[in-house]
């Protein structure tokens, strides 16, 4: 059966789609995500198998007569491959091949592969490979089981029957040997990581002195279109899950007299492996230390409470439940009902209503973010020497001078700054500095 599982990939195989979920759960239509994931991975969706279930099988996890009935269906659809909504254990996913003798991936193997296919830059491989192995190294010891443990120079003799000296089999051989070559890649990948970590923390480091907005948001809620309206940013654009893994950083004035930094985020789905979550740290840095989360949420989709709850979920995961958040919802030109607007509008009151794709509300989203900028802003008068340019060049680019005044080799500035700006301008040591309101 190991051939079977020779690749993980789904690229143009003809894949049955399987969710088994617990009775109480089990409303709705629970295999929209994953069918939207199985073709973004490549595969062609030709049967789709709910299961509702009232414990989970520890030998089958859907148990042995509904996989017996999977394995009907896999015949009557010539199915390549089975993937299941679910994450099985290297012993169910081992029964279920030999009863319906086809590849059975679950949704971690899934999503995983397709990071896999998107990442583009070294760092974003990196991170990819390292999610990947240490998904595998737990599961090495049951994707082994098919070989034999014992069988070894005693045969299937009484001394090899139980595993003396020099008889250990093709097995447990094996397995010794790939968990070292695993958990030595392990290492050497996060050693790597670490280094592209420090230079990412020393970029992030580098901005305090700006007011740092992130996107974020449910993967295929127009997050890249978004940061392209705002800044022209040339982001790659596809309606499909995970089209952009790297963050991209850029400068954006919403309103004139205000700057500040606006990054995007890999998109989060529910059910994240965590092992992609810690991966993905130092791109998810961006958003830890973003001074405003701007939370894009596609208003269209029929889940759109089920990704909200799934992306307040990873954000308190990684430190962020607690950060500012302007809550934007994206696509409602392509809502049907204006009804499903007007009930987002009133569980979020504060939400801001776009279209990326249009430019339809880009301009209320802009005065959003300048207030939540300007929500901390102060007034105050500035006294350094004309001839130090730094601080006069930090309050025109951060700030909005209101008044200058020259005198006896000074220059006095009154200008509105944002209280997060304070900290960069009493860096460049002006003469004075006084806090008006």
């Amino acid at each position: 059966m190991e051939k079977l599982r020779e690749t993980l990939r789904v690229r143009k195989e003809r894949a049955i789609l399987v969710a088994a979920v617990l009775h109480p759960n089990s409303e709705g239509d629970n295999l929209m995500e994953l069918t939207a994931l199985a073709e973004s991975a490549g595969a062609v969706v030709v049967d789709r198998f709910q299961q509702k279930i009232r414990k989970i099988n520890p030998t089958t996890y859907i148990g042995k007569g509904k996989a017996d009935e999977l394995a009907e269906r896999v015949k009557r659809f010539k199915a390549d491959v089975v993937i299941f909504d679910n994450d099985l254990s290297p012993a169910q996913i081992r029964e279920l091949e030999e009863i319906i003798q086809i590849k059975v991936l679950d949704r971690s193997e899934l999503i995983l592969d397709i990071f896999a296919t998107r990442a583009q830059t070294k760092q974003a491989q990196l991170q990819v490979e390292l999610a990947q192995l240490e998904y595998t190294y737990p599961r090495l010891a049951g994707m082994w089981s098919h070989l034999d443990s014992v069988a070894g120079v005693g045969g299937a003799t009484a001394a090899g029957a139980v595993g003396a000296i020099g008889t250990r089999g093709t097995g447990e051989q094996q397995l010794e040997i790939d968990r070292r070559i695993v958990s030595k890649r392990i290492i050497d990948l996060k050693r790597e990581l670490d280094n592209i970590d420090e230079r990412r923390i020393r970029e992030i480091d580098g901005r305090k002195g700006m007011f740092k907005t992130c996107i974020v948001g449910y993967t295929n809620a127009g997050k890249s279109t978004l940061i392209n309206a705002l800044t022209n940013a040339d982001v790659l654009v596809e309606d499909r899950l995970f089209a952009t893994l790297d963050t991209r950083t850029r400068k954006w004035t919403p309103v004139k007299g205000v700057d500040v930094l606006i990054s995007d985020t890999v998109g989060f789905v529910k059910n994240l492996p965590h092992q992609l979550v810690a991966s993905f740290k130092a791109t998810l840095e961006e958003a830890v230390n973003a001074d405003l989360l701007i939370h894009v949420i596609d208003a269209a989709n029929p889940e759109v409470l089920k990704q909200i709850e799934s992306v307040d979920k990873v954000l308190a995961e990684i430190g962020c439940g607690e950060k500012p958040i302007l809550k934007v919802l994206n696509k409602v030109d392509a809502v049907r009902k204006i009804g499903d607007v007007e009930m987002l509008q009133t569980l979020f009151p504060d939400a801001v209503c776009i279209s990326a794709k249009t430019g339809f509300g880009l301009e209320q989203l802009s005065e959003a973010v300048s207030v939540k900028y300007r929500g901390g802003e102060i007034l105050l008068r500035v006294c350094c020497s004309q001839s130090n340019g730094r601080v006069q060049s930090f309050l025109r680019a951060y700030g909005q001078v209101l008044e200058e005044r020259y005198a006896d080799g000074s220059v006095i500035i009154d200008v509105r700054l944002g209280k997060s700006q304070l900290v960069g301008l009493q860096r460049l040591h002006p003469e004075t500095l006084e806090i008006l309101s």
